[in-house]
């Protein structure tokens, strides 16, 4: 049987590192009893699932020195049927914000949205046309701390409008946190607003533009949301959407945020990198 924390040797930049994986393996759920002895460590198939979401390539792609594609994906869908991630997630966020100083639960919040492009792979009855930002694919919703840490996400139609797919987004977060402020720009004012203080009994506050802003400026309110799209997006995976199923897409985005968390937590502590190779040039005659 391979051991459960085995240690593997790193051989691409996405793989964790020892001080990252004793982040997560701990969080992982035991082998179930009286089954078959596990052929692979979760280590390897946690680098196998960043891997894909780091680079990008299909499950089929994955480099041969993983354990079989067809075994990281079976675990890949037990860990969100069983919520694995989600709790990853949540143990990470309160690492981070106690190495931070701060609470380990956020009292704030902030949402906002995302349009990016489907590929072929996503059906018509999951993607919609953005006329705002005109993209055809898929949008994303998210709300994070006030570190940019994320809290809760939502992935559907990019045809539904951002006062709609808020409803679900903080219906989620009213369910599985304690954050009943949550900050959000002018796309989400109106009876959303009333709605959620209604219903949620949450304050959504509107940080809306200085008046006569012309091009971009920055808003320290909102900015580490709009740094965590930048951070997803990093992951080339998550550059368009690939999956058939919205959820699957939630729990892509989940990993990523897993990957930047753990990065984050072991920040300044030195990293395994590869040698640079050299290359000796030939005398010429």
């Amino acid at each position: 049987m391979v051991a459960f924390g085995v240690s593997r040797k790193r051989r691409y930049p996405s793989d964790l590192t020892t001080a990252q994986w004793r982040h997560i393996a701990g969080l992982l759920p035991p082998p179930r009893p009286g089954g078959r002895p596990e052929k692979h460590s979760r280590r390897a198939i946690v680098d196998a699932i960043l891997y894909v979401v780091r680079t990008g390539c299909s499950w089929r792609q994955l480099p041969a020195d993983f354990p079989p594609w067809q075994t990281v994906y079976w675990y890949f869908v037990r860990w969100e049927q069983e919520k694995v991630t989600p709790r990853i997630l949540d143990h990470l966020r309160e690492q981070v914000r106690i190495s931070q100083g701060r609470n380990p639960q956020p009292s704030a919040g902030i949402i906002d949205s995302q349009s990016v492009k489907a590929a072929d792979t996503v059906g018509t009855d999951s993607r919609g046309y953005d006329a705002g930002k005109k993209i055809n694919g898929r949008k994303r919703f998210i709300v994070t701390d006030t570190l940019g840490m994320i809290l809760v996400v939502m992935v559907c139609a990019a045809s539904v409008q951002d006062r709609d797919g808020a409803k679900t987004t903080l219906l989620s977060l009213y369910l599985a946190t304690p954050v009943r402020f949550v900050l959000a720009d002018g796309g989400f004012a109106g009876q959303l607003v009333d709605w959620a203080a209604r219903i949620l009994r949450t304050t959504l506050h509107i940080v809306r533009k200085p008046a006569g802003q012309k091009g971009f400026v920055l808003i320290p309110r909102r900015w580490p949301v709009e740094r965590t799209f930048a951070w997803l997006t990093a992951h080339r995976r998550l550059a368009r959407d690939y999956e058939r199923d919205p959820a699957t897409s939630e729990a892509m985005i989940r990993w990523a945020a897993i990957n930047t968390m753990t990065r984050r937590l072991t920040r300044g502590q030195p990293a395994t990198r590869r040698q640079r190779r050299t290359y000796h040039q030939q005398p010429t005659s």
